[in-house]
């Protein structure tokens, strides 16, 4: 085992980065290392994706967020935390520059911000330093399957062979 495994992730409060956080501090356990939740703010939001506070609170939301984020996980795995001004893809690669792993969820705030900003998962897999995992959305099933269709075997001169009887039972 290498020593002190360092795992970035990057947190922004959407279901994706529970995961990805989750995900995180479940492999440093299994890895005996340590995670870096690391979250990115930017003062410069595009016209209509506003938080719905002032801007100058912007650092402490993001602070408070990610401290409410790291207190849902149990103990156990040290957990460091960093909020940083700037471009999320940004502040996670320079974050994760020297760590052993960078941690991602697969969707942020919406596809809004997707398609205004560009994919954050994308950016940091194409400049990583480090392997980049994606934690995918998981499946949703809308119902139970239906079990098997299972043909009646019949034996006899229809299903002698062990294959699946035709027409009707013999008389008899």
């Amino acid at each position: 085992m290498t020593d002190n495994i360092v795992i970035v992730v990057g947190v922004d409060g959407s279901d994706g980065s529970r995961r990805a956080l989750r995900w995180a501090v479940h492999e440093a356990a299994a890895r005996g290392g340590t995670v870096q939740a690391v979250t990115a703010w930017r003062w410069d939001l595009p016209s209509g994706l506003e938080t719905g506070g002032y801007i100058g609170d912007e650092p402490q939301r993001a602070a408070d967020m990610l401290a409410s984020e790291i207190g849902m996980l149990p103990s156990g795995v040290p957990v460091a935390s960093q909020v940083r001004e700037g471009r999320a893809a940004e502040v996670l690669g320079d974050a994760a520059r020297d760590a052993d792993l960078l941690v991602l969820g697969s969707h942020g705030h919406s596809r809004v911000w997707h398609t205004v900003l560009g994919s954050v998962a994308e950016e940091c897999i194409r400049k990583a330093t480090c392997p980049v995992v994606v934690i995918p959305v998981p499946r949703e099933t809308p119902h139970a399957a239906a079990p098997p269709a299972v043909a009646e075997r019949r034996t006899g001169p229809a299903g002698a062979s062990g294959s699946p009887a035709t027409g009707p039972p013999p008389p008899g």
